[in-house]
């Protein structure tokens, strides 16, 4: 009788093991599969071209579509034009929370001689709109219902279209992370 017991005990214990393995796994591929996050330049501000260094400020909002939050360190991004480097944008250690979209202020100095030594300045200018690339990696943490947490680190590269006249702004932000 308590060898019967047993064996229904083990046979209950591993069904509930399995199913429970199912469900780890089918959430693990469905629900908590990392999801890219959407990064979106809001705006960008210059001020006055009048020395080697122009005041600029930047308005992004992230939008994080993920069951988990992202807690990156202290970094640096680059802002490009035709390949050269013109700025380096901080960025302070932040939290983005799950399933959340926040606004990110942040602000530097624009490198103007390099800006306007390159020949391709003055014909975008002309153009009335410029074209940068801004590079960023955030090495951080992922954080799961406050219980998984893992080491992750994001790539952002983000185009962006800065037209003179109105200083609107177009831009596509492509993200990639790393766990």
């Amino acid at each position: 009788m308590a060898r019967r017991g047993l064996k229904i005990c083990c046979f209950t214990s591993v069904v509930f093991l399995v199913i429970l393995t199912i469900i780890i796994v089918s959430l693990s591929l469905t629900i908590f599969k990392p999801k890219e996050p959407q990064i979106t330049v809001q705006s960008v501000v210059l001020g006055s071209m009048q020395s080697n260094v122009t005041p600029l400020s930047m308005l992004i909002t992230i939008d994080n579509p993920n069951y988990g939050g992202f807690k990156y360190e202290s970094t640096t991004g680059y802002l490009n034009y035709n390949g050269s480097t013109v700025a380096e944008i901080p960025f302070a250690h932040n939290k983005i929370p799950a399933r959340a979209k926040i606004n990110m202020n942040t602000s530097t100095d624009l490198i103007t001689d390099k800006l306007i030594s390159n020949p391709s300045f003055w014909e975008d200018v002309a153009l009335g709109r410029v074209n940068f690339t801004s590079t960023a990696t955030l090495p951080g943490k992922v954080s799961v219902a406050k219980i998984f947490k893992y080491r992750a680190t994001t790539y952002i590269t983000c185009y962006i279209l800065f037209h003179i006249q109105s200083q609107a702004v177009d831009s596509k932000c492509n993200t990639r992370i790393k766990l």
